[in-house]
C-alpha cells in the first residue's frame, strides 16, 4: 500500500465553490424568480405612488380599473415568483446538503481510517449540521442578488423622483454593509468555535452511551458524567457568546436599516413640503422607505450566513482533506478462500504465523484477550497493512495489494461486540435486503426463540443498539448477520460468550454444519466451539504454541486444559 492520496485536497473555499458550481442552473433560475419577487415588491409602492398621482389628475372608473388591474398583476407576480423561487432553491439546498452528508459519512466509514484527530461523534456533527449549513450557500447567493435588485430598483425609482433620494439609499446601503461586514467576521470565528465544542460534546455523549454499562460496573459513571458536564458547559458558554454576537449583529442591522428608512422618509417629506416632488412621489418615497427595510434586512444578514457557511465548510474540509493512513490496492484475491498469517508482529502478536486452508474450520484459543483483539483487527483491515510487520494473505495475495471491496466480498470478520442497529430483526440480519440464507442463519445462531417470541417475527422492532434485547439475544443477532452474509472466509471472535452452555453447544454444531465447505476461523475459548473445529491453534504470548484437535490438546496439554475447561 502507498501513503498518498490521489484526490484533490479539500479546503473550505473549494467546498463552497463546488457547491455553487454544481447548482448553477438551479441558482440562476432561483435568482431570476427571487429577483422578480423583489422587483414586484418594490413595484408595489411605486405603483401606489403613480396611482395616487394619476388619480388626482385623471379621475374616473377607467383609471381606477387599470390601477386595480396593475396591483393585481403585481401581487400575483410576487406570490408566484416567491413560491416557485424558494421551491427551486430549497430543493437544490437539500440535495446539496445530502451530497455532502454522504461524502463526509463515506470518509468516516472507510475501513482504513483517515489521519484526522476527530472522534466519531464529531464526524457525525460535521456530516449533519455542518453539511446543512454549508449547503445554505445555495440559497444565500440568490437571495443576496435579489435583495440587491430590490435596493437598486428602489434607488433608481427614488432617484428619478429626486437624485438626492437615490443617492441617500445607495450611500446608506454601502455604509450599512461596511459596518456589518466587520461583525460578520466575528460571527464566523465564534460560530466555528461553537461548532467544534458542540461536536466535542456530541462525541463525549457517544462515548458515554457505548461505555455506560462498563462504567456502572466499576462506579466510574459519575466521573464520566462530570467530564461530559464540563464539555457541555463549554459548548453552552460558547453558544451564549455566539447568541450575543448574533444579537448585536441583528440589532445593529435593524437600527441602521431603520435610520436609513427614516432618513429617506424625512428627506422625501422635506422635498414634498418644499414643492420639489409631488404627492404621488411622496407616497412612493414613504412606501419605498418602509418596504426597503425588508430587503435591506435580508441583504445585511447575508454576510453573516456566508461566514457561517464558510466556517462549516472548513470543518467539513477537516474530514475530506485528511490524508488516508494508507491507500488500498486494486488487485483481486485468487479464488479458494484460504487465509495465511505470515510473521505478523503487531500489539500482542509476536511473529504470528499460521495458515487456514480453503474449507477448513479452525479455532484459535487465545490465552490473552489483547492478542485476540489484535488478531481480529489485523484480519478485519482495521489496522493498515503497513502498520505491522509480516503479511496477511487472502487467496494467495497480501491484503495490501487488494482493494477493500475485494477483501470485504471474500472475508468477513465479526467482532465480539458487533453493533446492533435500530430497525427490525430482519434488517439487522440482512441490512442490504439481498440475503438468501436468512432462515438458515437464524436457525444456526439459535435466534429462533427470539423470532417466535414476537408476533411480528423477523419484522419485530429493534431499538438503537439493541436496547430492548438481552445481551445473549444481541450476540446471537450479530452472529446471525455474520452467517447470513455467507462469505468465503468468516472470522468470528467470541461469538457465544453471552449464551448458556446448552445453547452454546447447539450453536457450535450449527456453525460447523452451516459453514461446511467454507473457510471458518473462530477466535474463542469456548469448549463447544473448540471441539466442533477441525483443528485448534493455541495462541499464547503472541505466537502459536500448539496445534491439534481439542480433545487431544485436553489430554496432553495441562495449560490448555486449565485455560478452556469450564
Amino acid at each position: 500500500m502507498t501513503t498518498t492520496d490521489p484526490q484533490r485536497p479539500f479546503t473550505g473555499s473549494h467546498i463552497l465553490r463546488t457547491a455553487l458550481r454544481r447548482n448553477t442552473g438551479a441558482m440562476a433560475g432561483g435568482t431570476v424568480l427571487m429577483g422578480l419577487y423583489q422587483a414586484g415588491e418594490t413595484a408595489f409602492p411605486i405603483a401606489l405612488g403613480l396611482i395616487v398621482e394619476h388619480a388626482l389628475r385623471d379621475r374616473g372608473p377607467a383609471a381606477l380599473g387599470w390601477s386595480v388591474l396593475a396591483l393585481a398583476v403585481i401581487i400575483t407576480t410576487v406570490s408566484l415568483s416567491w413560491r416557485f423561487g424558494m421551491r427551486v432553491l430549497q430543493k437544490a439546498n437539500t440535495t446539496e446538503a445530502h451530497r455532502w452528508r454522504v461524502k463526509v459519512a463515506a470518509r468516516g466509514l472507510q475501513p482504513v481510517a483517515r489521519d484526522v484527530d476527530l472522534k466519531s461523534g464529531e464526524v457525525l456533527t460535521i456530516a449533519t449540521e455542518d453539511a446543512d449549513q454549508t449547503a445554505d450557500i445555495i440559497e444565500v447567493v440568490p437571495l443576496l442578488i435579489s435583495s440587491l435588485v430590490a435596493v437598486v430598483v428602489a434607488a433608481v425609482a427614488l432617484g428619478l423622483a429626486d437624485l438626492r433620494l437615490g443617492l441617500l439609499v445607495i450611500v446608506g446601503t454601502a455604509a450599512i454593509l461596511s459596518v456589518l461586514s466587520v461583525l460578520s467576521r466575528r460571527i464566523g470565528s465564534s460560530t466555528k468555535e461553537q461548532q467544534a465544542r458542540v461536536a466535542r460534546a456530541g462525541a463525549k455523549v457517544a462515548d458515554l452511551i457505548i461505555g455506560l454499562r462498563p462504567l456502572h460496573g466499576f462506579g466510574g459513571n459519575h466521573e464520566a458524567f462530570r467530564a461530559y458536564r464540563k464539555v457541555s458547559t463549554q459548548a453552552r458558554l460558547q453558544a451564549i457568546t455566539v447568541a450575543k454576537v448574533n444579537g448585536a449583529y441583528a440589532g445593529t442591522a435593524q437600527a441602521l436599516n431603520a435610520v436609513l428608512a427614516g432618513a429617506v422618509t424625512l428627506l422625501a417629506g422635506w422635498l414634498a413640503f418644499d414643492g420639489r416632488i409631488g404627492i404621488g412621489e411622496l407616497v412612493m418615497a414613504v412606501g419605498l422607505a418602509q418596504f426597503i427595510m425588508e430587503p435591506l434586512k435580508l441583504f445585511s444578514e447575508m454576510p453573516k450566513y456566508v461566514m457561517i457557511a464558510r466556517a462549516s465548510a472548513e470543518r467539513m474540509a477537516l474530514v475530506l482533506a485528511a490524508p488516508p493512513v494508507t491507500t488500498p490496492g486494486t488487485e483481486l484475491p485468487s479464488p479458494g478462500g484460504d487465509i495465511e498469517v505470515d510473521g505478523v508482529q503487531y500489539g500482542a502478536l509476536r511473529r504470528l504465523k499460521f495458515r487456514v486452508s480453503a474449507g477448513e474450520f479452525v479455532a484459535i484459543a487465545c490465552y490473552r484477550p489483547r492478542a485476540a483483539a489484535d488478531l481480529a483487527s489485523v484480519l478485519a483491515v482495521n489496522v493498515p497493512p503497513d502498520a505491522y510487520e509480516g503479511a496477511v494473505r487472502l487467496g494467495g495475495r497480501e491484503l495490501g495489494e487488494l482493494s477493500v471491496e475485494a477483501v470485504r466480498a471474500q472475508l468477513l470478520v465479526n467482532p465480539y461486540d458487533g453493533e446492533i442497529f435500530a430497525g427490525t430483526l430482519r434488517t439487522n440480519i440482512d441490512p442490504s435486503g439481498t440475503g438468501k440464507r436468512i432462515a438458515e442463519a437464524v436457525e444456526a445462531s439459535m435466534l429462533t426463540d427470539v423470532v417466535a417470541l414476537h408476533r411480528e417475527g423477523l419484522d419485530h422492532g429493534v431499538r438503537d443498539r439493541g436496547a430492548n434485547l438481552s445481551g445473549g439475544q444481541r450476540q446471537r443477532l450479530s452472529l446471525a448477520r455474520a452467517l447470513a452474509a455467507d462469505t468465503d472466509v468468516l472470522v468470528l471472535q467470541d461469538p457465544t460468550t453471552a449464551v448458556d452452555a446448552v445453547t452454546e453447544q447447539l450453536i457450535a454444531r450449527n456453525i460447523a454444519r452451516l459453514r461446511r465447505g467454507r473457510t471458518t476461523v473462530v477466535i474463542t475459548s469456548s469448549p463447544a466451539l473448540l471441539d466442533a473445529a477441525d483443528r485448534v491453534l493455541v495462541l499464547d504470548d503472541g505466537v502459536i504454541t500448539a496445534e491439534d484437535t481439542h480433545r487431544n490438546l485436553l489430554a496432553a496439554d495441562e495449560d490448555y486444559r486449565r485455560a478452556v475447561a469450564r
